[in-house]
């Protein structure tokens, strides 16, 4: 039954736990306002070192034989593409009598289409007057050639009319000639004959007035195709505001860093694996979150934050006390990434501990010499772990240690029968806190509960196993199974043993 609800449960698991991700991702902030921040300041510097070479600007409003009001801007790309060619430039470097290549010319300006008649040419030179009389000369060559391509559309367009006039002529010609070479006759097949003769006349007649009108039109049309390709913007220099860019620049650089952090803490985060939530936690390590507390700093810092931390480790201490106390059993601190905080707390535990009887701390940590300098003269007695057999059994024993990796898993029996877990949220991966429970399990060192070091301040997620007495906890249950049941052998597991899998084994 247990093992088909482990299956169930880890099969409604989701693939991407949304609420970890977020949170992991806003505990990496320092990586991504870093990486923000430096994008404002790559932006900030790159307007201020690289400025803009000098910039002109001019708008040619450009007619067309075809325009309609429904046009979709494809006559105004044309333009835009005609007027980035080696043609348009070449001409322009002619009148400027400059030795650029065209090649090279094309890649200091550029053309815009505003609207479906208005052209925009950007224009950049070595100073504000090359740059003015670059666009001046590319509107000129560009309305110049455009002017050009219209006359001759047209004049094709009208002489190809007058070729069809002219062969509509000359049958109109031959028809008159047929009609006048006929007699009247009563003839019925004649008179047909004859209509159809004078119907041709008619509609040749036709269609010479209209190839007339239509060469007159193709002509005239001309003349305001001209007259309305101009330059309605004269030339001026883009003025060019350092300020501007620094502000425009450092906000794209400060958007892509920002987007490119993110980016990168979340997929960290997802590699990386490492539970941040006191659920996960508590699942993982199988046991309850009895206690959190925030990293003890290095640093001095204000006195609100000294104050909150003091208040904190306070209650901190005085659980931890009252668990320990009432546990008839040694009991040690085991740290998961948070080795100087491990060690202020237990110095303050040894503390409120020797008022009731004396305490003996065993070291195996050497954070906790670093951080017993720090404390007042008069106290707890503090011996190495080679030393801890020496310690009279009458004194209560705390030892301190580490589950990090390489920890040397068989001292730690020695530290202390049963462990209080002090975990730094964030920290160890999952497959590592998979091995730290059932590495203790099979030492048989039950979890009393797991302290949890700089937790999320916005985890609403409950951390408490309400049989975390007993989850994952495969050696202590052993060891009250003997105790209880003297040469009693269980035959079953118990409902609420709970699978931790690791790569080679289970802890039960």
């Amino acid at each position: 039954m247990t093992t088909n609800t482990t299956s169930e449960s880890s099969t409604a698991a989701p693939l991407l736990n949304l609420q970890a991700l977020v949170v992991s991702v806003r505990r990496r902030r320092r990586l991504w306002c870093s990486l923000a921040l430096i994008g404002l300041l790559i932006g900030a510097a790159v307007a201020v070192l690289r400025p803009p070479p000098p910039a002109a600007m001019a708008k040619v409003l450009v007619a067309h034989q075809d325009d309609q009001p429904n046009d979709t801007g494809t006559l105004i790309r044309t333009d835009v593409e005609v007027l980035q060619t080696t043609r348009i430039a070449d001409k322009a470097l002619k009148s400027l009598k400059s030795s650029v290549k065209p090649e090279d010319f094309l890649q200091d300006y550029r053309g815009t289409g505003l609207t479906n008649n208005l052209l925009q040419i950007d224009v950049t030179g070595d100073s504000d007057a090359e740059a003015v009389a670059r666009a001046k000369a590319l509107a000129d060559a560009f309305i110049a050639d455009h002017v050009r391509r219209m006359q001759e559309t047209a004049k094709a367009e009208a002489k190809a009319l007058r070729d069809q006039r002219d062969r509509m002529r000359k049958e109109l010609a031959r028809v008159n000639e047929s009609i006048g070479g006929r007699t009247p006759e009563t003839d019925p097949e004649s008179s047909a004959s004859m209509e159809s003769l004078f119907a041709r006349r008619a509609e040749l007649t036709s269609r010479i007035a209209d190839f007339d009108q239509r060469a007159e039109d193709a002509r005239v049309g001309t003349p305001r195709i001209i007259s309305g390709t101009q330059i309605v913007d004269d030339p001026r220099a883009v003025r060019h505001s350092v300020p501007m860019a620094a502000v425009t620049n450092g906000g794209i650089g400060f958007a892509l860093g920002l987007v490119l952090g993110l980016a990168v803490a979340a997929v960290g985060s997802v590699v990386a694996d490492r539970p941040v939530l006191r659920r996960e936690i508590a699942a993982n390590l199988g046991a309850s979150v009895i206690a959190e507390l925030r990293r003890v700093p290095r640093r001095p810092v204000t006195l609100w934050q000294r104050r909150r931390t003091r208040a904190q480790r306070e209650r901190l201490i005085a659980t931890l006390a009252r668990t320990v106390r009432d546990s008839g059993e040694s009991v040690s601190l085991l740290e998961l990434g948070c080795a100087h905080t491990t060690s202020v707390l237990a110095l303050d535990l040894a503390g409120a501990l020797a008022a009731d009887s004396p305490v003996v701390i065993i070291d195996d940590l050497p954070a906790l010499q670093r951080a017993a300098r720090h404390q007042e003269p008069g106290g707890p007695a503090i011996v190495s772990g080679d030393r801890a057999a020496d310690v009279p059994p009458q004194m209560r024993r705390l030892g301190v240690g580490s589950v990090a990796p390489g920890t040397a898993w068989t001292g730690l029996q020695d530290l202390g029968s049963q462990t209080v877990l002090v975990v730094r949220a964030g920290h160890g991966s999952t497959a590592w806190l998979h091995t730290v429970a059932r590495q203790l399990a099979d030492l048989l060192i039950p979890v009393i509960g797991v302290v949890l070091i700089d937790p999320d301040p916005r985890d609403r997620t409950d951390g408490t196993l309400w049989d975390g007495q007993h989850t994952a906890l495969r050696g202590h249950n052993e060891r009250l199974a003997r105790q209880n049941a003297a040469g009693r052998q269980l035959t079953e597991r118990p409902s609420w043993a709970v699978r931790v899998p690791d790569s080679d084994q289970e802890a039960r």
